[in-house]
């Protein structure tokens, strides 16, 4: 990429490196390499996108730069006092509990004793009307995003690092959080798959390569990373087919001379040694991201008639978040699709999870049908769990080739099945959640925001297996870009 004016301050001056990885290494264990030997820096008042394949170690870098964790070899440096916060992709379980004060509260060492005004002015940041007084848990997942972002700006840090920060987020929530970044004067980092998002304020990319371990640094925006990428991998490719083509040249030579002996077995060996010489110089192609292989959801065969019937439900006022009552008339049969709409708080995760359990008031879903459940928050799945045994539980009879099948198809290979749920990034935990749903074979299938915390190469291909689900389907999905290429029979708008 041509050089870009992230790295120079407004008066035109070069600007400070404010943090430096120099020679950087980590590894989860000894079969579990993130980082090796890493070297980047980042500018005062940068805007950096960091990009990569799911579980290469994205999450893991904001870790080390806030000091959650320790590099293993080199070392971090950051100039004196630098202050760092970070708007995590998820609230904990411990953080659930919690009332909205408590929350913020938390986000410091030592009590803060103009707390409130300091809530309001964030609040009012991210756009969200919360009660002080009223539990984490009781917020949307959306609600909870803009939370998230709140906890980091009220720390008023130099460092801003935001993980996924458009997940739950619905379209008025990214463009209030967009124009919050093209304005945002301090430094900034940002994890997201989202190419559309991270293109109208990035002026530099990290990409970190889950083959090499290493982190690329590109100036500009992540279509001009993915042009330059393809360019080099052009580059690469043609190069190596010349050398290939005239190794083999000089190889069937080679063989020529060697059989006439004589001084012409020298002439050989010394064409030898010139292929020996050009094989060295073949590069090793840039390994772009893999991408999941084509699957199917099979749905339940046996099943017939109504599988869900939803007659009443009960929304959320965002403002007032107090619940309304309201009459439906959705009857679902097989290959079925209903999209469910409606903005951050309105209650849609809270609907489609009643329906999961079968507590719905006014909805039923027939006796003998099994429901998959895809959570925005993987609560679904048991985190104590291997990848090993949770796939394995999810299947009427045990069969270990197929699980093993299955889980390659989703890049869980025989190295991660042996890991815990609870180590792996939340994009490999989606991952498991669409693996287990194929070895589930469910009559219902109930999404809620799947297209979250995934590589963005996955999108289409599990598009196309949604697509093609032929049992009762409801989704939630904030992103119409990926919900175009579903087809969708039904659309039940809770705002209307």
């Amino acid at each position: 990429m041509g050089k870009g004016t992230g790295n120079r301050s407004d008066n035109g001056g070069p600007r400070e490196a404010v943090l430096r990885f120099e020679g950087v290494s980590f590894s989860y264990g000894h079969n579990y390499p993130i980082l090796d030997e890493v070297d980047f820096s980042l500018k005062r008042g940068a805007k950096v996108t960091i990009m990569g394949q799911n579980g290469a170690g994205k999450s893991t870098i904001l870790k080390l730069i806030t000091g959650a964790l320790e590099p293993e070899d080199g070392k971090i440096q950051k100039v004196h006092g630098l202050t760092v916060a970070t708007a995590h992709q998820t609230i904990t379980p411990k953080e659930r509990a919690l009332t909205v004060r408590e929350f913020f509260a938390s986000c410091f060492s030592e009590k803060v004793y103009d707390l409130d005004p300091r809530i309001d002015s964030v609040l009012e940041i991210v756009n969200l009307h919360a009660p002080k007084d009223r539990l984490i848990q009781d917020f949307s997942g959306g609600q909870q995003a803009r939370l998230l972002l709140a906890s980091a700006l009220i720390q008023d840090p130099d460092v801003l690092l935001l993980d996924e920060p458009t997940n739950n987020l619905d379209h008025a929530g990214i463009e209030h959080l967009t124009t919050f970044l093209k304005d945002y004067t301090k430094t900034c980092m940002v994890i997201s798959h989202d190419a559309d998002f991270l293109n109208s304020f990035t002026s530099g990319v990290l990409y970190l390569d889950v083959h090499t371990h290493k982190v690329e640094q590109y100036v500009g925006d992540y279509f001009a990373l993915l042009a330059e990428i393809s360019a080099r991998i052009e580059r690469e490719n043609r190069k190596n087919a010349q050398l290939a083509k005239k190794i083999q040249d000089n190889k069937d030579k080679a063989n020529f001379f060697a059989q006439k002996g004589g001084k012409m077995r020298l002439v050989a060996k010394k064409m030898r040694t010139e292929i020996e010489e050009m094989e060295e110089e073949k590069v090793d192609v840039r390994k772009e991201d893999k991408t999941i292989r084509p699957f199917v959801i099979p749905s339940q065969p046996e099943v017939t008639g109504p599988l869900l019937t939803i007659s009443a439900l009960s929304i959320m006022d965002p403002k007032t978040h107090k619940p309304k009552k309201k009459t439906a008339n959705i009857i679902l049969k097989k290959n079925t699709h209903l999209l469910l709409k409606g903005p951050n708080g309105i209650g849609k995760s809270t609907l489609l999870e009643s329906l999961a359990s079968g507590a719905a008031e006014g909805a039923t879903i027939a006796s003998n049908v099994r429901v998959g459940y895809y959570r925005q928050d993987f609560s679904t799945l048991n985190f104590e769990e291997t990848i090993y045994e949770s796939l394995t539980d999810a299947m009427e009879k045990p069969d270990e080739q197929k699980m093993r099948a299955v889980a390659a198809s989703f890049l869980l290979t025989a190295d991660h099945l042996g890991k815990k749920i609870g180590v792996l990034s939340e994009g490999q935990k989606g991952l498991v959640a669409f693996a287990r749903l194929v070895l589930e074979r469910p009559g219902v299938l109930i999404l809620d925001e799947p297209t979250n915390h995934l590589n963005f190469r996955h999108l289409p291909v599990i598009a196309k297996a949604l697509d093609q689900y032929e049992g009762a389907m409801v989704l939630v999905s904030h992103v119409p870009e990926f919900v175009a290429q579903v087809r969708i029979d039904e659309v039940l708008d809770l705002e209307k």
